[in-house]
């Protein structure tokens, strides 16, 4: 028992009141007897407050700790436990009245100024969000170098999260890995779905796997969450895995099943010259590849107008012919009716401006697939038109391996594809153009330029 409490525990949950029994933990480390004083007559262990309690509600943001502290105001504010202890309950702070020190309040990635504290609890929510591109991983070591720093005292601290993804790093998988959790020094207490990914669409699998993911949770709607899971398809399989049963597999990252994809295949009506296209173009110079997609207007149907792949033999100094690239483009134009380009500019901005001007300015365009807002959207509307069939491809063997090749990322936005991982040679870059070349066409038809031919028919 001494061994548990003075090392970090963690637990894993989905939609079952994790904040409330954080905020019931920070207010029990503040204010209560939670500390091991001595043994009464009957040999039952007996409880101490902690002198001097500090507790801090880490996060990557501020804003993300509102909920916790909401929570935590609302069980304390017009208590007995406000009037007996004084306290002075503030949005951002909880203290006492009298200036005795102790405080719960939030604690934010704010570079240096975390190391050194002393906290006596920490509450870390949410850390399968808690990855590099936010300093999570900086921040929960300082978080725990601090704590560790006084666990003889009895500080601690406790992390909840979801499934997190294993393609991101996040401290929730930083965690989960860790040899400590491994020999049992860390508490780790996980709710897991049992069911295989094959059986997502059968009712009664899936209802006895939310039921096991889902515990003494009696609030939850087992039997909404059962209709939305069978039923809906605008949402990858693979989220409700993560969400809905909290499972952590490689699998479950994937952007785009093989059957989902295959639906999709249509051998009628081939892309002829003379249609009216939108295009996506996506720009490497050594490591990623280079492609240029194409996507008839009237109906969304795709094509691959080229790709530039690494060859596996390649030499060191391997570079994506730019010239290939550039009459590949000049041939599109020159092929069909080219009513809108979205590109990708790192590495090819001269290229691109250069297009713009041979081409019109108001149909070439630059498309930063950095800026998560917009790409998360771009990605949502792609998986969502080929969910409901409104997205078409030729079955072209390139953009269909990309595509399959293509795993979800979690940004505070939504959902981006990335490659598994950084160094990979599953490239992707075709169904990033695809995902620009639907929003081209999406653009260029809000823009009023789908032109429709129609035969003319003469009487005689």
């Amino acid at each position: 028992m001494d061994l548990l409490s003075r090392n970090a525990p963690t637990s894993e949950g989905l939609g079952l009141s994790k904040t409330p029994l954080l905020a019931a933990l920070a207010i029990v480390e503040f204010l209560g007897p939670c500390r091991f004083s001595h043994f009464d007559a009957f040999g039952l262990p007996v409880g101490k407050p902690v002198p001097l309690p500090v507790v801090q509600i880490g996060a990557t943001a501020l804003d993300q700790t509102e909920q916790t502290m909401d929570m935590i105001r609302g069980m304390l504010s017009e208590s007995p436990a406000e009037a007996i202890y004084g306290l002075d309950i503030g949005k951002m702070i909880v203290q006492f009245k009298s200036g005795k020190p102790g405080s719960i309040k939030p604690k934010a990635t704010a570079g240096r100024t975390n190391e050194g504290n002393r906290p006596s609890f920490c509450l870390m929510d949410e850390c399968h969000h808690w990855v590099s591109s936010n300093g999570g991983p900086d921040f929960f070591q300082t978080l725990k170098r601090n704590i560790e720093k006084t666990t003889k005292a009895g500080s601690r601290w406790v992390s909840t999260t979801n499934a997190y993804s294993p393609n991101e790093d996040s401290v929730a998988q930083i965690i989960h890995e860790s040899e400590m959790v491994a020999q049992g020094y860390w508490l780790y207490d996980c709710l897991e779905g049992s069911i295989a990914l094959e059986d997502i669409r059968d009712p009664e699998a899936v209802r006895a796997a939310l039921i096991e993911a889902y515990g003494d949770a009696t609030w939850a709607d087992i039997d909404g969450l059962t209709r939305t899971i069978i039923y809906d398809r605008t949402t990858p399989d693979s989220t409700y895995c993560r969400f809905f049963f909290n499972q952590i597999a490689e699998s479950s990252d994937g952007w785009m099943s093989k059957s989902e994809w295959d639906a999709c295949y249509s051998e009628d009506d081939p892309i002829k010259p003379g249609d009216q296209i939108a295009i996506g173009f996506d720009g490497s110079i050594r490591g990623d590849s280079t492609g240029l997609c194409g996507v008839r207007l009237r109906d969304a149907k795709l094509f691959v107008l080229g790709v530039w792949e690494r060859p596996e033999n390649a030499p060191d100094d391997w570079e994506v012919d730019v010239l290939a690239v550039e009459a590949a483009v000049n041939s599109a134009f020159k092929t069909y009716r080219v009513a809108w380009m979205y590109c990708d500019p790192p590495y090819w901005q001269e290229n691109i401006g250069r297009w713009a001007i041979e081409h019109g300015d108001d149909t070439v365009f630059e498309f930063w697939t950095n800026k998560p807002t917009r790409m998360t959207q771009a990605v949502e509307r792609f998986r969502t038109a080929a969910m409901v069939g409104d997205l078409k491809h030729d079955g072209d063997y390139r953009l269909t391996r990309h595509v399959l090749n293509a795993v979800t990322r979690e940004v505070p936005q939504g959902l981006l594809i990335q490659k598994d991982s950084p160094r990979s040679k599953r490239k992707i870059d075709l169904a990033v153009c695809a995902v620009l070349a639907l929003e081209a066409r999406a653009d260029a038809i809000a823009d009023g330029r789908m032109q429709i031919r129609r035969s003319r028919v003469v009487g005689w």
